[in-house]
């Protein structure tokens, strides 16, 4: 499980998508990487929300019958692959056994129906979010695209993540670094 030469280890780290980002599915993304090695890379988008679908919809699709004080979890287009499956993103308190991995960067993922009827009755974890696919890379894929410039690695801030506003969490991302999102120009290297 080593990282035999390989420098770059991005687990837990904040992907930011640059402006002149070329695959309008990333555009202005945020995606935080849950796991990184030699085998490639898997994160979640965490600042695209589904407009088609809310987590009661999803719950009734799923025949999870809420229980009293079902908590209102947002859902994400995590990313382009596997749009079926459901990830939940979520703070470090709720562990679902085998079927929870860790985050580096104090975050947890699971990724089976446990963490959504846990929600749906008021209980799981304190901070969570739901995703609907993820984002994945082959080896070497993805430090192929950061060296293209493609994206900008941040450290995962819990409150940027767990934003209740999406739409600001780009350009929370890019002044975490000390970056000012319109001195970035959207036509840079275009020819």
């Amino acid at each position: 499980m080593g990282t035999e030469g390989d420098s770059m280890d991005l687990g837990g780290k904040l992907l930011v998508a640059m402006p002149a980002m070329g695959d309008p599915r990333f555009e202005r993304a945020v995606i935080l990487i849950c796991a990184h090695s030699a085998d490639g890379a898997m994160g979640l988008i965490v600042n695209k929300p589904v407009t088609e679908l809310n987590f009661s919809m999803l719950l009734a699709q799923l025949n999870i019958v809420p229980g009293p004080g079902p908590r209102d979890i947002r859902v994400h287009f995590g990313g382009p692959v596997e749009r079926g499956r459901g990830f939940v993103l979520h703070s470090p308190d709720y562990a679902g056994g085998a079927a929870t991995m860790a985050v580096p960067g104090g975050f947890s993922m699971t990724a089976t129906l446990d963490v959504l009827e846990a929600l749906a009755h008021g209980a799981g974890p304190r901070r969570a979010l739901l995703a609907l696919g993820y984002a994945g890379w082959g080896p070497g894929q993805l430090e192929a695209e950061i060296a293209r410039n493609d994206w900008l690695t941040a450290d995962a801030a819990d409150d940027l993540v767990f934003a209740p506003e999406d739409g600001g969490k780009w350009m929370g991302a890019l002044r975490g670094l000390g970056i000012d999102p319109l001195l970035l120009s959207s036509v840079a290297g275009r020819a």
